[in-house]
């Protein structure tokens, strides 16, 4: 690609770089300039403009947008791809989910052409309808045919998103004497019905583990949340036992995420039972979440996964936490 200034009788044709102020009003920077935008530049007084010409074997900005975009996401059904304007192409997601990501295929991407670029939510976010998933923009007004075919196929089929495998939750929540009760119940189901699932039943029990275990076995949920009413504070506590009791497995006890540290994950034959910490009675982002997601999308999600979940997993200090991380000398 050709740029720089050029006389405005050799303009016509080419891509104006700079948005100008004319009579009629403000020509933009990226129209391709035809003998009334000229004319009405001269009258203006300009006597020569900055411009982009297009080479052979290069691609126009939106074409190129276009291009790697259809690449990116490779026809996936539940990912929308928009309208290219300005050298830009977004991609967004159809329905909740989680965004799946091959990192190295978008960092080889990004490697090919400065001037070709694409960005991402991170991998393994969770989504909402209608969310923003990946974005391309192509900085200048063309780049090379070549490197921009090179950039697609190496992004070829990096960004999916993985939606609901299963459609409904039973929540248990267990009780004892002045705890808190249903308290937060609410955000709980709002994570539910994030992901596109229903709850199918919300049920209240004793914190007791004969209980809890009956609960457990009489859930009419696909997936199974126990929300209990004092801390689980060690894999032989209450819930987890009780899972055991039931006829169930713990898969993993804790997770290095905090807010989320005490969270248990396990399962009643081929159905997911989570074991939330009350911390998880917070609407703002916890560890139950990064699971929760993982498990309704059908995605893996067990004691290797988790104890993956390190790095990124210091998550937002929740202000009504009754124990805070930092102590009185900070």
């Amino acid at each position: 690609m050709k740029f720089g200034p050029v006389p405005l009788a050799e303009a016509e044709g080419a891509i104006l770089a700079h948005s100008e102020q004319v009579a009629t009003g403000r020509l933009r920077k990226g129209a391709v300039l035809d003998a009334g935008e000229i004319a009405a530049l001269e009258q203006a007084g300009y006597d020569s403009v900055t411009v982009a010409r297009l080479e052979a074997g290069d691609l126009h900005e939106d074409a190129a947008a276009e291009t790697l975009a259809r690449a990116l996401h490779d026809r996936a059904a539940d990912i929308a791809r928009g309208q290219p304007f300005t050298g830009r192409v977004n991609l967004t997601a159809k329905a909740p989910g989680v965004v799946c990501l091959d990192v190295g295929a978008i960092h080889a991407a990004n490697a090919v052409h400065p001037m070709v670029t694409l960005a991402t939510v991170p991998d393994h976010h969770q989504i909402h309808a209608g969310g923003m998933i990946a974005t391309v923009k192509i900085i200048a007004y063309g780049v090379p045919g070549a490197a921009l075919a090179a950039a697609a196929e190496a992004a070829r089929g990096a960004v999916r998103l993985a939606t609901a495998r299963y459609g409904t939750v039973s929540l248990i929540v267990t009780d004892v004497p002045g705890g808190p009760g249903i308290k937060g119940v609410d955000s709980i189901e709002a994570r539910v019905a994030g992901l596109g699932m229903e709850m199918a039943e919300t049920v209240t029990r004793p914190h007791d583990e004969d209980e809890l275990a009956q609960a457990i076995r009489a859930a009419k949920g696909e997936i199974v949340l126990i929300l209990t009413a004092s801390a689980t504070s060690d894999p032989h506590d209450t819930a987890p036992q009780a899972l055991r009791l039931a006829g169930g497995r713990v898969e993993r006890f804790g997770m290095p995420v905090d807010p989320g540290n005490l969270l248990f994950l396990g399962a009643l034959g081929d159905k997911p039972v989570i074991g939330l910490p009350g911390s998880a009675r917070s609407p703002v982002l916890h560890g139950a979440d990064w699971v929760l997601a993982r498990v309704a999308c059908g995605l893996p999600c067990g004691a290797a996964e988790i104890a993956a979940m390190g790095v990124g997993g210091l998550l937002k200090e929740i202000p009504t936490r009754p124990q805070p991380r930092r102590g009185p000398r900070g």
